[in-house]
C-alpha cells in the first residue's frame, strides 16, 4: 500500500475560487465592495514574513483587500492595542489578522481579546471559541487550521461519521478546536498529549489521525493503522534544513491509505480558511 497524497494547494485554490466568486458578488451589489483584510505584522520574524507573504497572494486570487501594516519590533503593547482599536473601527476591514507570535513584550492574548469579534478571522477570540464549541455556526469564525484539515479530511473521501478519530496535541489553536470539529462530524475522538501514556497504542487504533504535536517526524510508520487519513499538520526543519511535519512521510506513506505532505498540504489550507473567513465576515457585516 502507498498512500494517496491528499494536494493541499489544489484544493486551497477550490477554495479561493469560491471565495472569489462571492467576493465578486458582494461588489456588484448596490453600495457593495470588495472584502477588506487587514494583516498586522509586528517585527521581522523570517517565518511570519513569508506567511503574510503568501496570504496577501492568496487575497489577491481571492478578490480580498489585503492592508498591511507593519509595525517594528519594538512596538508597546498599547500602541498594538491602539491600532486595533482604530481597524476595529473601520468599516472597510472586515477582518483582522495579528500575525503571532508576537515581542515578548506585548501579550498575544490581550491581542487576541482586542480584536472585534465580528473581525476575528483566525477563529481565536472567546466568543469564537464558545461558538464552536456549542455548534453555533451563526456567531463567530472557525480556527483555520482546523477548518482546513476538515476539508482535507473531506477530499480523502473518508467520511468522519462513526469512525475511530485521534488527535495528537492539545493547544488552543488547533488541537483542542480540532477535536470539537471531529466531534460535529460525528467522530470518535480521542485527544493524546505529551503526558498520554501509551501513545503509539491509541494512535494505531485511528482511522483518522492528525498530527499537531510540534515535534518534527514524531509519528512514525509502526503508529498508524494500515489505511488511515494521516493529516500533518506540523511545519519544521530537519537536519538538512528542509522541510517537514510532525510525520515521518517515508515510513508512513507505505501504511497510511491518505496523508497530506509537507509543505503543500495544510499550510495552504490554512490560508484558504482565513480567506473564507474573511468573505464570510464581509458577507455578514454587508448583510
Amino acid at each position: 500500500m502507498t498512500a494517496r497524497i491528499i494536494d493541499g494547494k489544489a484544493l486551497a485554490r477550490e477554495v479561493e475560487a469560491q471565495a472569489r466568486a462571492r467576493s465578486e458578488a458582494l461588489a456588484s451589489r448596490p453600495g457593495g465592495r470588495r472584502p477588506g483584510l487587514a494583516v498586522v505584522l509586528v517585527g521581522e520574524d523570517p517565518a511570519s514574513c513569508v506567511y503574510v507573504k503568501n496570504k496577501t497572494r492568496a487575497c489577491e486570487r481571492a478578490g480580498v483587500i489585503s492592508t498591511e501594516y507593519r509595525l517594528p519590533a519594538d512596538t508597546t503593547e498599547k500602541e498594538l492595542l491602539e491600532l486595533i482599536e482604530k481597524l476595529n473601527n473601520d468599516p472597510a476591514v472586515d477582518g483582522i489578522l495579528v500575525q503571532l507570535p508576537l515581542p515578548k513584550q506585548i501579550n498575544p492574548d490581550a491581542v487576541i481579546l482586542s480584536i472585534s469579534p465580528e473581525k476575528d478571522v483566525d477563529g481565536f477570540h472567546m466568543l469564537s471559541a464558545g461558538a464552536l464549541l456549542t455548534g453555533r455556526r451563526d456567531r463567530g469564525y472557525r480556527p483555520c487550521t482546523p477548518a482546513g484539515v476538515m476539508k482535507l479530511i473531506e477530499a480523502s473521501g473518508v467520511n468522519p461519521e462513526g469512525l475511530e478519530a485521534v488527535v495528537i496535541g492539545r493547544s488552543n489553536i488547533v488541537g483542542k478546536p480540532q477535536a470539537v470539529m471531529l466531534l460535529d462530524a460525528h467522530a470518535t475522538v480521542t485527544v493524546v498529549h505529551s503526558r498520554t501514556t501509551n501513545l503509539a497504542d491509541i494512535t494505531r487504533r485511528a482511522d483518522i489521525l492528525v498530527c499537531a504535536a510540534g515535534r518534527p517526524k514524531m509519528v512514525k510508520g509502526d503508529m498508524v493503522k494500515p489505511g488511515a487519513v494521516v493529516i500533518d499538520v506540523g511545519i519544521h526543519r530537519d537536519e538538512n534544513g528542509k522541510l517537514c511535519g510532525d510525520v515521518d512521510q517515508a515510513s508512513v506513506e507505505p501504511v497510511a491509505g491518505a496523508l497530506t505532505p509537507v509543505p503543500g498540504g495544510v499550510g495552504p489550507m490554512t490560508i484558504a480558511m482565513l480567506i473564507d473567513n474573511t468573505v464570510l465576515a464581509a458577507e455578514r457585516h454587508l448583510a
